[in-house]
């Protein structure tokens, strides 16, 4: 059985994704579908909209096959990172064949040459970010004009740049750069995106939206609002999910533990969080000082820049959330990659893949994580706890349910 993989995160799965997973199937030729998923917190660092389980449901029944989880370690990290952990679950599963990413340019080729190029870091290229860096640039803008310069034979400097600015080329190129390293045989196809840009916030007159537009819509006017835009099983999801209590997630959820440990830590503290660089720590301080009200929102508002944008604060804030430290999150310890294949749910072709995986992987599989001891697994429940109490209806087995529950099965 040949099996792609898809790299998700469904907040929530809508009507492009759909598209996605067809196309994965019509390009690769594959029978079935795998597909790592990241878990309550994601890769721009805010919670996901509705649970995991949740979303692992949306996604079983929109046409994967089997859902594995993306480690928290790897899940909330710049797409570096977050490519490397996730390509490194689908390479080390033995069961997965092509991996099937979509992207703006549906320029496979030049995606791949600008990425052979970078798979062993040229000389200088961290010194030329850095130098972006003090210039003003964020750092995927100045990522992508350091790689744009090293652009190789055949691919203009000035359109690679352009090529990379566009947030899908832009994480697609390092899972291209992921499998270079991996030196694995999994092999890339790209689907053009369709319909609306990834941050567009508003719907366009098509069934396809962003998942930002759909978010709005959620947030807006709850799971009607998005029912054009969404398979009917998520719309039937996001309701059951609405009527428990379990959703909408966001932010402000949070808001009370997160300023309380904002504001009740040190500097010296502070420092030793994941993706507090560079005094970060003062300017937490001194934003929490100034702010015109006590909110999450209010806070990255005030610290945010233009070095600083908001997708790194909010990585931040979910680490500080989790208490994630610098050396958890070392590129010594992501580098070793992930440590287990954690299986949220399948349907009747993925537990066939599942059986299949069970003697082809190269880590242990983890159905229920209380038969599994890993670091970056403790760090999954926590974040899972963390997650719980955001819930209106707060239930502590909920909040424990990596401990209680089963894969989702349909």
């Amino acid at each position: 059985m040949k099996a792609v993989g898809v790299i998700v995160e469904y907040n929530p799965l809508h009507n492009g994704h759909v598209y996605h997973l067809q196309e994965a199937r019509r390009l690769s030729g594959a029978d079935a579908v795998v597909a790592v998923m990241s878990g309550p917190f994601l890769q721009r660092g805010e919670p996901a909209i509705v649970g995991k389980r949740a979303r692992t449901e949306m996604a079983l029944h929109a046409g994967a096959d089997l859902v594995l989880e993306l480690p928290v370690a790897y899940a909330v990290q710049p797409a570096e990172w977050f490519a490397f952990g996730a390509v490194s679950l689908l390479h080390r599963t033995g069961i997965v064949d092509s991996l099937c990413f979509g992207s703006e340019s549906g320029d496979l080729d030049s995606l791949q040459r600008i990425a052979r190029v970078l798979a062993v870091e040229p000389a200088g290229m961290r010194e030329d970010i850095a130098r972006r860096l003090r210039e003003g640039a964020s750092y995927p803008a100045a990522y992508a004009g350091a790689a744009a310069a090293l652009a190789p034979g055949g691919v203009d400097a000035h359109d690679a740049a352009a090529l990379l600015e566009q947030p899908n080329n832009s994480l697609g190129l390092h899972y291209l750069i992921a499998l270079q390293r991996l030196g694995s045989a999994i092999q890339p196809f790209t689907a053009a995106r369709t319909g609306a840009a990834y941050h567009e916030a508003t719907p366009g007159p098509g069934a396809i939206a962003s998942a930002t537009a759909v978010r709005r819509l959620l947030m807006a006017d709850g799971p009607d609002a998005a029912a054009p835009y969404v398979p009917a099983t998520t719309l039937a999801i996001l309701h059951r999910e609405w009527q428990e209590g379990r959703a909408p997630i966001h932010w402000e959820r949070f808001a009370q533990p997160l300023l309380h440990l904002a504001a009740t830590r040190r500097a010296s503290e502070l420092e030793r969080i994941a993706e507090v660089t560079e005094g970060l720590e003062h300017r937490v301080s001194r934003a929490l000082a100034q702010l015109p009200e006590p909110s999450v929102e209010a806070l990255l508002n005030a610290m945010k820049t233009k070095r600083y944008t908001r997708t790194k604060l909010q990585r931040m804030l979910a680490h500080l959330l989790l208490n994630h430290t610098k050396a958890e999150c070392s590129p010594e310890q992501l580098a070793a990659g992930p440590g287990y294949l954690r299986v949220l749910g399948f349907n009747t072709q993925g537990q066939s893949l599942l059986k299949q995986m069970k003697k082809t992987a190269s880590l242990p599989v983890v159905l229920k994580p209380s038969t599994f001891t890993h670091n970056q697994l403790e760090l999954d429940i926590q974040a899972q706890v963390a997650y719980g109490l955001a819930c209106e209806h707060k239930d502590t087995r909920k909040m424990f349910s990596d401990y209680y529950e089963s894969p989702v099965r349909l």
